[in-house]
């Protein structure tokens, strides 16, 4: 009889309601089994190299490190480690972002469990996976992409969102304004906001400001 080989689980996300959902969806699962589980970047660095798992499910939007940042330390550490970027945002830009730091899949929180099994499945058999939704998503914002004028600082790749939000703070809209005109929620905005300082590499908003002008994302005259 051959002996089922079994899929050790990391799982990395900042909101306990997330990894528990994960760990339960996955649990009665007889072949995956969990064996960590992290709440910011580093720690999800740290886990990787003392658990060494098959797979780690990586949260993008993480505090202390991000997970971009820390699929990139991993990859670099630990190149057999497979790891499925899991997030709400469906932007190309951030696929491009996580396949480019070593990631193997991009996945939506919202995908139902076939998706997560297909994916796990896909991964760890050396394949890359991208969620149906971005799949769709990508090939829309090609089109759009194709329309926009806004040139980028070299090796920094702002996504339509985020450029969108940086104009709303520009014109001083509070996050819950910010919200309220992009029909997003307040966490959303706050996600975003905090995106774009870690991968500005900026520390307040004047600074932000700044960088917006000089890239042309942004105008005073």
């Amino acid at each position: 009889m051959k002996i089922m080989e079994v899929v050790r689980i990391l799982i990395a996300d900042d909101h306990q309601l997330i990894l528990n959902g994960i760990s339960d969806m996955l649990r009665p699962i007889k072949k995956y089994k969990i064996v960590g589980r992290a709440s910011n970047g580093k720690e999800a660095v740290e886990k990787a190299i003392s658990l060494e798992p098959d797979l780690i499910f990586m949260d993008i939007s993480m505090p202390v490190m991000n997970g971009i940042e820390a699929t990139k330390l991993i990859s670099q550490k630990l190149p057999s480690v497979k790891i499925l970027a899991l997030t709400q945002h469906e932007e190309r830009e951030y696929v491009k972002q996580v396949l480019k730091s070593g990631g193997s899949g991009y996945l939506l929180k919202n995908s139902k469990k076939d998706e997560f099994i297909e994916a796990i499945e896909a991964v760890t058999s050396g394949k890359h996976y991208l969620s149906k939704q971005i799949s769709e998503q990508m090939i829309s914002d090609v089109i759009t992409t194709e329309q926009s004028n806004i040139p980028e600082q070299e090796g920094i790749t702002l996504t339509k969102r985020e450029k969108e939000i940086i104009k709303k703070i520009a014109d001083e809209l509070s996050n819950q304004e910010i919200a309220d005109e992009l029909h997003i929620s307040l966490r959303t905005v706050e996600t975003h906001r905090r995106n774009i300082m870690q991968k500005l590499k900026v520390k307040s908003v004047v600074s932000l400001l700044k960088y917006a002008t000089q890239h042309n994302i942004i105008s005073f005259r």
